[in-house]
């Protein structure tokens, strides 16, 4: 009987820990339609001039062939982000090969996990699509580390290899931002003291210093602020882990415990 109420605790324990993560889990509606009215309809021609997008925007541009296109997005520990651009090329073109790039917020390259970063259009191509998945975005890194940590990250597209007469056609291009939440499987010990976006060590300066005078902060972050979201799954795991951990024990005391003293053995003085 005991054993039974045992078991019974312990599983509403555990409902009760997984519980929060099922809701986190949930995927959350969202209106494409309203997030895609506001996106930006440009493209900046530097890092510094880099057009901000939010993930989950379509962001549009017109350029030339041999331009440097650049947009700008936040990323928060956690995340896995996939960058998806597509060109749509002029009717008349020789072959051209186009290229996304991705660099964080201290303008290092990232590397992509998978996709085509790279791609040769025929020459009666229309368009050509591209993608970038980055690898995860750590809260906390060594500094002689290339691993992605959260704040701006930098999307850079061109056409490489261009013959001269393809110099200067017009082109449209789309680049969208998407990101998985990868979850506690992807969670380090540490963290950042600040995102790296730009103009934030001049304002953490400033700050120390009591000026008045402050850069101009990057103005988009995750919808949740900056590393916000405290909880999960890694505690569900943990609650896991204990609850198991308690069931061995219960487990293992009833097997060992025995039947007591026999009733034909008296007791000892």
């Amino acid at each position: 009987m005991r054993i039974t109420r045992a078991l019974s605790a312990s599983l509403l324990l555990l409902g009760l820990a997984v519980a929060p993560a099922a809701a986190d889990s949930s995927p959350t509606p969202t209106d494409s339609a309203s997030a895609d009215g506001d996106a930006p309809t440009q493209a900046g021609t530097s890092f510094r001039t880099a057009t901000e997008v939010e993930q989950g925007q379509t962001a549009t541009a017109s350029g030339s062939t041999g331009d440097y296109l650049y947009w700008s997005f936040p990323a928060d520990a956690g995340q896995r982000p996939t960058v998806k651009a597509t060109v749509k090329l002029p009717e008349t073109h020789a072959a051209q090969t186009w290229q996304v790039d991705v660099y964080d917020g201290l303008r290092r390259r990232q590397s992509c996990q998978y996709g085509a970063q790279t791609r040769t259009a025929a020459a009666d191509s229309s368009s050509v699509e591209l993608a970038c998945t980055l690898r995860t975005v750590r809260a906390w890194s060594e500094t002689w580390a290339n691993d992605p940590l959260p704040g701006t990250y930098y999307v850079r597209l061109t056409a490489v290899g261009l013959t001269t007469a393809d110099l200067g056609l017009p082109v449209g291009t789309e680049v969208r931002v998407d990101s998985k939440d990868i979850g506690g499987s992807a969670a380090v010990d540490g963290s950042l003291a600040e995102p790296l976006v730009p103009g934030i060590a001049v304002k953490s300066e400033a700050d120390k210093d009591g000026s008045k005078d402050s850069a101009v902060l990057s103005a988009i972050e995750p919808e949740d602020g900056w590393s916000s979201g405290w909880w999960s799954d890694r505690w569900v795991w943990t609650a896991i882990g204990g609850v198991l951990a308690a069931l061995a024990g219960v487990g293992g005391y009833a097997l060992t415990r025995g039947s007591g003293r026999p009733h034909r053995v008296p007791p000892s003085a």
